[in-house]
């Protein structure tokens, strides 16, 4: 039997059912990190100020399951400004010991704490004189043993029916790991701008991505004089495509906007009005060096389709353009 022709034969009890142990599930794992938040004590805020003192990178290992979070704390540390990276311990046994060097720093997940694998590099590590942070359960383990800071997992029930599957102890351990990784991340004063910097492709670069390098500037922007005749106006409008015409002053300052909705609502006597009269005035405008992702979410809270981008706020002069579809292009919006 399919799973579309199973689906078909589960009675709306057993489909209720369904949600209701993946709901169980859920607030099973929640209710874990609400007490791994509150278990949080000195011993955070020493593997914080331990990892941001070394001289080197920061070493993730782990394996199995412990292993994959591992990866991925090495991962969201080297996206943040720290540099990491993760060691596999069995392959470590084999001869990946050298990438450890003087200066790194070991942080090792494991949910028992007694993976036999971890020995060698936690061995290796001592004889380096690497400071070491353990992430496991139990006090009373090989990793904790070996651990200059412990980070102590609460013992919790996995999620799992059988209590078997790493389910709740793996949710509590990424997330241990991804408050050290912002909280390191805060500490260092890493901003928008420098993730920028580490992120320059994907959907993150291009979210963090400037104005600038979307906007239209380099063709004559659609701007009209405040007694433009509104037959020149809509010629403007219709001409560049843009579906908006800023209205200037004599000194060039943007002090208006007039939209497709303008012209819908001033309807009568359109013709023999001027951009003065139909113009929305003190329009929404971006700088040029705006997060294009900060863009998006201005011209969604207005519900516009496009605004100017103006580089002085004193002299407010149009320097481009930015259209939604520019973020369409993006694939963004």
């Amino acid at each position: 039997m399919g799973v579309a022709e199973f689906s078909r034969h589960l009675s709306v009890t057993d489909q209720a059912d369904l949600i209701a142990y993946g709901r169980q599930v859920v607030a099973t794992e929640a209710a874990a990190l609400t007490v791994l938040g509150a278990s949080l004590n000195a011993g955070f805020a020493q593997a914080i100020l331990t990892i941001m003192q070394l001289r080197g990178r920061v070493i993730a290992t782990g394996i199995g399951k412990s292993g994959h979070i591992a990866r991925k704390f090495a991962a969201t540390l080297s996206s943040t400004g720290t540099p990491a990276l993760f060691v596999h311990p069995a392959e470590a046994a084999h001869g990946d010991l050298g990438m450890l060097a003087p200066g790194d720093g070991l942080v090792a997940f494991s949910n028992s704490g007694s993976t036999a694998e971890l020995q060698p590099v936690l061995v290796y590590a001592a004889k380096l004189g690497l400071p070491v942070i353990g992430i496991a359960s139990r006090a009373d383990s090989l990793v904790m043993h070996h651990a200059d800071v412990q980070l102590l997992l609460p013992r919790m029930d996995e999620a799992c029916p059988a209590n078997l599957a790493p389910t709740t102890s793996t949710s509590m351990m990424m997330a241990l790991g991804d408050a050290l990784a912002m909280t390191i991340m805060r500490a260092r004063g890493i901003s928008r701008s420098g993730f920028e910097a580490l992120h320059p492709g994907g959907t993150i670069g291009k979210k963090l991505m400037r104005v600038a390098a979307v906007m239209h500037g380099r063709d004559p922007l659609p701007l009209v004089g405040l007694d433009e005749p509104m037959r020149n106006v809509i010629l403007t409008m219709t001409t560049m495509s843009f579906g908006i015409a800023g209205v200037v002053d004599d000194a060039g300052a943007l002090i208006g906007v007039i939209t497709d909705g303008d012209l819908r609502r001033n309807l009568d006597g359109l013709f023999d009005s001027t951009a003065r009269a139909v113009m929305t005035p003190d329009p929404v405008w971006v700088s040029p060096g705006c997060f294009v992702e900060d863009a998006l979410n201005i011209l969604n809270q207005h519900k516009i389709t496009a605004m100017f981008t103006i580089e002085d706020a004193v002299r407010r002069r149009p320097v481009g353009l930015v259209h939604v579809h520019d973020f369409l292009r993006l694939g963004l919006a």
